[in-house]
């Protein structure tokens, strides 16, 4: 690894024209290290395409990681809708050992008005159920990286994620500080607000590389609204300095997955500030 924190787009880069899984290359000659293949509407890729993808990102040294399907909400009410995000992970996590994705992201699910500690209840059931029928067909590579969300409606907050992968083998953090920073109502201002947010990772967890999120993002009372450019960080914020030296000041090893509207162009223009500060 040449620096400790790698930087990437979220989707294929804005100028790239070619099939997703061809992306590694020109992501690579931009100069940048890591690539979150899209899957938002389902998991389409087959496995040409996606061994593909797996040789194009070792040959480019890229890292992969996989964002699973929106439909997912491991403490749904209804067996039928429990059935189907165990699917959508089932498939992610076949396209993501066909891919080598070392993370597959996924958005836990939501409260859906119920208590909490009852909606993680349900979820764990459901994870358990999932890793059962993973057994039975056979796929083992896999690390599931449930993301932090970014509505209050939502299940996974910090501790919710960290609690999840606390509780199972197979899983690790995504950490989308935006989704942090807007669910907080404007949590993260300054370097040292991120401290409670690794304290508590470091706290349960053993990792070798956080993988995170980040976007400048513009937030109501429920949280999350709408994502904007890195260059409208100090009218909607966080602001990406506070973040990086955080993570320099600390030693830590992190892939930053850039998710604002400019995701490669963001990416570089984070790694430069990076290469800065170092």
């Amino acid at each position: 690894m040449k620096h400790k924190v790698l930087f990437g787009p979220a989707g294929s880069p804005i100028k790239y024209k070619g099939a997703a899984y061809k992306a590694p290359k020109f992501i690579s000659e931009e100069g940048l290290d890591s690539y979150e293949y899209q899957s938002p509407y389902g998991v389409r890729i087959g496995e040409k395409a996606a061994t593909t993808l797996k040789e194009e990102s070792e040959k480019h040294d890229i890292l992969i990681s996989m964002h699973a399907p929106y439909y997912i909400n491991l403490c749904a009410k209804e067996d039928s809708k429990l059935d189907k995000s165990i699917g959508h992970l089932i498939a992610a996590a076949r396209a993501g050992e066909w891919m080598g994705a070392y993370r597959l992201v996924f958005h836990p699910g939501a409260y859906l008005n119920r208590k909490p500690e009852k909606a993680m209840e349900i979820s764990k059931n459901t994870v358990n159920r999932l890793f059962e029928e993973l057994e039975a067909k056979g796929i083992e590579e896999f690390t599931f990286a449930p993301e932090t969300t970014g509505k209050r409606t939502q299940l996974g907050n910090v501790k919710e994620v960290v609690e999840l992968c606390a509780t199972f083998d197979h899983f690790e953090p995504t950490i989308d500080f935006a989704h942090v920073h807007a669910r907080g109502r404007g949590f993260l201002n300054k370097k040292e607000d991120y401290n409670c947010i690794f304290s508590t990772i470091e706290d349960n967890l053993d990792i070798d590389i956080l993988h995170c999120h980040f976007t400048t993002i513009e937030y109501g009372r429920g949280g999350e609204v709408k994502h904007h450019v890195l260059a409208e960080s100090d009218e909607y914020g966080p602001n990406i300095e506070d973040l990086l030296a955080n993570l320099i000041d600390n030693g830590w090893k992190a892939n930053i997955i850039c998710e604002t509207p400019q995701r490669d162009l963001d990416a570089l223009k984070m790694k430069e500030i990076y290469e800065s500060m170092i």
